[in-house]
């Protein structure tokens, strides 16, 4: 018979499908609805895994993502994934999986020989042995430990599996979908909010999969299932089951895993992601996440057969797999005797139930009656190679002797934790409650709420109601509803306490009582580490490793600070818990860098006017993360012939550039001027209303950082240009030094990249066309001079118009609000038809600029080039301080032979260098090759072009002492040839700027 720990009916699984399955080679059976976990107890696997200090044999003892031991390695090849807990690995057929950190097998692991000598090996034996000899470490010690280290296999081939990755907002996020967290998404629902509902397993119903809860006169489940078709039908409503909430961030951002193909494996539909990883962005967020049970610590807690209350109740009720059948219940409260109730109704004898409490404090004896009940007394050693045998129970009084009894199964339950995992993120103090003996919510964190076991209310009735005032509450605050609740449903439940710390006599069996079962991390490990001094939480943590291994301490923590706390004469509440960390569960490199690859290395941006631009068969370039028209070819034409039509069309006519892409901010505030002043190298403050200014920004060390056009729209306004790639760049520098450095300063920086649409009008004619669409306005050089702003409307667009130029000719900046730039641009390209008006891109821009010598950071920069290095040593203001200014008077920076921008005039006009090429004035026998620093080389090529209006080839580079160089000859080496240019000044067009000044 297959299975034999199966029970014949009941359980959240399907008996009609067979699922086949592999551990450590041997073959298996289990169902739809199990889990790796459920299906290996079902068929009476119980040795699972081996400890990672002693080499211990470990089975499982959970079920969920609190699991400490039983980890093992899924699949193979590609696929594979060490360190995985069976607990939470959804059966599906074909899946293989083996146990890892033993050999040469799992039955016969030779690393179990250490256990005897487990007493050389204590907590932070790494910092006190191995120190002499000296020589021993590096050719014995280290590569022993190392091959003794860590657990699974990291895979060696690449990974076939594809992720997800997905943003996404909503009003309201409710965390965990038991009873608490679908009442609360029930309330948020009838408002109307936004609303997702993610929980990390499968199916929604959280307590109530495992414990047959009445509900309004009918199974819980039954319920749960009513409640999931309502939220169903909800328009407003995501359900997330299979989805892990990982961290929770600044502003209510949070990531969470969904578990698609894994459900799966190796099998799953092509195309389907493994998994997706979440981005989410919640007005409010209710934590409905429950509580996880901790273990009681005593004598040899660890040997397989040894599992959790719940996880019995859960395996039994919800798996419908009998985890043994003569078992004895481990308890000091009252809620675990459920397990020894579920136990019996399931067949299994329940030899005993084992309480330290007096018998007079137990009121859940009623559910038990038939079995054994030893009030007072302890577990005090277990028996079993590689599975349990038997318990010792002994007084806690200490007025009789030990009993011994058989057992293969001991459900052990010391209480309850909640899981205040997201909660601590978000800034939530945390309290002790001593009638509780757990660590609860200390009052509310901005934009999170608590509710259910999480914040302490084990009682059905409380969560329910909780979790619906919750989420209309959630809702209502962000304009939903009113907040008022709907009755709760109707429920037969007893308040259920978590119950008292109870803590193992400090003895000599300290060292066979594991705290943290992950890391072997034992009773007597934290009495050492109490003696050493290590008595905060952080310092413990990191000197035993308790609550460092895969589970986070989800498990042993609160019991290793309890044990702390009673060994330094403290009471537990004064031992803060240690920080709580994203993620909450481990995650796969594969996820977090999910599909971020080729297309999708980054979110994509494109202007209002991109899908004009596409029609018109524009071929794009990227640019930081936008999607910028680099040139419009014609049928039959190549790049550089579309670009030489694209310049003459704006040197001799008029043409049109998307400019939309430029970095915006606007700078507002009393202190606005006196804040650029120190943030550009040139004054600001003095720049009068409706006049633009050129500016460059440095950096401390005195090299540019970035540069653009400024505006004053008012007495305390301001708006910025920056360079494309590196607004954000821009904005954080100026909020760092505002927030850190000047707070002082009463002034606000604001991003408003996508709120206006910029479309560049270029060229002699370009102020007959502006006339013709804004007849309103004084157009001539004297009314409108270079470098001012209006504000006019364009047929009904309002619009800025800025004489600003980056090409050398008469250029107007239209900037209009972000939905109308469309329009815009249909209208400037219909009205400027008759004048032979023609869009150009990137590299007809690029072309112009270099022709006119005006640099661009990144390109004729690099980290490394001061203002005066590119010839703006003029711009910089002498009588104020700005940042930078102290770097540019150091020797290095103010040097005559620095690196300067200079002009080149390839001998051959036809042939363009290769940017990057380096340059040298002594040409050696033997060329360098490109690229890399060579000795003798005294620059390199920044941007290189072929100039339509010049006729010539030209390039801009950085040559040492490159103005005193003017007139002289310098080769590029290159593989096949060596190229000679001459240096010159690097405006080639237009010097005098007759033609920018219209």
């Amino acid at each position: 018979m297959t299975q034999p720990f199966r029970l014949p009916s009941g359980g959240q699984i399907d008996r009609g499908w067979v699922l086949r399955f592999s551990f450590d080679g041997q073959e298996y059976e289990g169902h739809p609805g199990d889990t790796l976990a459920s299906a290996l107890l079902a068929n009476g696997v119980r040795l699972v895994a081996r400890s990672f200090k002693y080499h211990r044999p470990r089975g499982i003892f959970s079920a969920g993502a609190e699991e400490p031991s039983a980890l093992v390695q899924l699949e193979t090849g590609g696929f594979t994934e060490p360190n995985r807990r069976a607990t939470d690995i959804v059966l599906y057929d074909g899946l293989r999986a083996a146990s890892q950190h033993a050999w040469p097998r799992l039955e016969a692991d030779f690393g179990a020989l250490v256990g005897p000598f487990g007493r050389l090996f204590p907590a932070g034996f790494y910092y006190k042995t191995f120190m002499q000899p000296r020589a021993l470490w590096r050719h014995l010690w280290e590569p022993l430990l190392r091959h003794m280290a860590g657990l699974g296999q990291a895979p060696s081939q690449p990974d076939p599996s594809r992720y997800d990755q997905r943003h996404t907002h909503c009003d309201v996020l409710v965390v965990g979908a038991g009873p608490a967290g679908l009442s609360a998404a029930l309330a948020a629902g009838y408002s109307g909010a936004r609303v997702i509902l993610a929980d990390s397993e499968p199916i929604f119903g959280g307590a109530l999969l495992r414990r047959p809860y009445d509900i309004d006169g009918e199974d819980g489940t039954a319920w749960a299932a009513a409640v999931i078709a309502e939220l169903t039908a909800m328009p407003e409503m995501r359900l997330l089951p299979g989805t892990t909430v990982l961290g929770r961030y600044d502003d209510n951002y949070l990531t969470a895993v969904e578990r698609v193909g894994d459900m799966s494996g190796p099998a799953a539909p092509s195309g389907l992601p493994r998994q997706r990883l979440w981005h989410i962005r919640a007005r409010h967020v209710v934590l409905a996440t429950g509580a996880l049970e901790r273990p009681l610590v005593f004598a040899g807690n660890d040997r397989p057969g040894i599992m959790l209350a719940s996880a019995v109740e859960t395996y039994v009720r919800r798996y419908a797999v009998l985890p043994g059948r003569r078992a004895v219940l481990f308890a000091d409260n009252d809620d675990a005797y459920h397990a020894a109730a579920a136990l019996a109704e399931a067949g299994a004898a329940v030899a005993a139930i084992v309480d330290p409490r007096p018998a007079s404090g137990i009121a859940a004896q009623q559910l038990v009656r038939a079995i054994p009940l030893y009030a007072g007394y302890t577990v005090a050693a277990t028996a079993g190679r590689k599975a349990l045998r038997h318990v010792s129970i002994r007084p806690l009084a200490g007025n009789g002797g030990d009993i011994a009894i058989d057992c293969d199964l001991l459900a052990v339950s010391g209480g309850w934790n909640p899981v205040l995992h997201l909660f601590a993120q978000a800034q939530g103090r945390l309290r002790f409650d001593e009638n509780l003996a757990a660590f609860v919510p200390a009052g509310e964190a901005p934009g999170v709420e608590c509710v259910g076991a999480a914040r302490g209310s084990f009682a059905l009735s409380r969560s329910l109601a909780e979790g619906a005032a919750a989420g209309a509450r959630a809702a209502a605050l962000c304009g939903f509803g009113s907040g008022e609740t709907r009755s709760p449903p109707s429920v037969s439940d007893e308040e259920s306490t978590s119950g008292r710390l109870s803590l193992p006599p400090l003895s000599r069996d300290g060292r066979r009582a594991f705290v943290d079962l992950h890391n072997d991390v034992t009773a007597a490990d934290i009495a050492l580490a109490a003696r050493e001094g290590f008595a905060a939480s952080e310092h413990l943590k990191r000197y035993t490793t308790l609550g460092m291994g895969t589970d986070q301490g989800k498990t042993g923590n609160v019991a290793g600070l309890a044990l702390l706390s009673a060994l330094t004469g403290r009471d537990i509440g004064d031992t803060a818990p240690t920080t709580f960390r994203p993620p909450y569960v481990p995650v796969a490199f594969g996820l977090l860098a999910g599909r971020a690859r080729g297309h999708l290395a980054d979110p994509v941006r494109v202007t209002p006017m991109h899908e004009w631009h596409v029609a018109a068969g524009a071929v794009f370039e990227d640019v930081g993360q936008w999607k910028r028209a680099r040139y419009y070819p014609r049928p039959e034409e190549d790049m550089a012939a579309a670009v030489r039509r694209e310049c003459l069309a704006a040197r001799d006519g008029v043409a049109l550039l998307d400019a939309s892409t430029l970095g915006k901010i606007e700078v507002s505030g009393p202190d606005a001027g006196r804040f650029l002043d120190r943030i550009y190298v040139n004054r600001w403050e003095n720049l009068r209303i409706g006049h633009c200014r050129y500016g460059v920004m440095c950096r401390d060390d005195g090299m540019v950082f970035d540069d653009g056009v400024g505006t004053r729209l008012g007495p305390e306004h301001f708006f910025l240009t920056t360079t494309t790639g590196n607004a954000a760049g821009v904005l954080d520098w100026l909020e760092e030094w505002l927030q850190t450095e000047w707070p002082e300063l009463d002034v606000f920086c604001t991003s408003v990249t996508e709120e206006w649409a910029n479309a560049t009008l270029v060229g002699w004619a370009a102020r007959d066309v502006l006339t013709l669409l804004a007849p309103s306005l004084a157009l001539d050089s004297a009314a409108f001079p270079h470098m001012t702003m209006r504000e006019t409307d364009i047929g009904g667009i309002p619009a800025r118009i800025s004489r600003v130029s980056f090409s050398g000719e008469l250029s107007y900046e239209i900037n209009v609000p972000a939905d109308l730039g469309l329009e815009l641009w249909e209208r400037l390209i219909a009205v400027g038809e008759p004048f032979g008006i023609t869009p150009y891109g990137t590299e007809a821009m690029h072309v112009m600029r270099a022709e006119k010598g005006y640099f661009i950071v990144r390109q004729e920069t690099d980290g490394s080039v001061t203002p005066v290095d590119v010839g703006l040593g003029a711009l910089i203001a002498r009588d104020k301080d700005f940042l930078g200014r102290r770097s540019l008077t150091r020797s290095d920076t103010a040097r005559r032979n620095r690196k300067q921008l200079v002009g080149l005039l390839p001998d051959d006009p036809e042939e363009v260098l290769p940017e990057g090429a380096a340059l040298v004035d002594v040409l050696g026998e033997t060329p360098p090759v490109v690229p890399g620093p060579h000795p003798g080389m005294i620059g390199h090529v920044t941007s290189s072009y072929l100039g339509a209006r010049i006729g010539h080839s030209f390039a801009l580079a950085l040559v040492k002492d490159g103005r005193a160089r003017y007139g002289e000859t310098v080769w590029a080496p290159l593989p096949d040839r060596t190229m000679a240019a001459r240096i010159c000044p690097p405006v080639f067009y237009d010097p005098d700027g007759r033609r920018r000044d219209g």
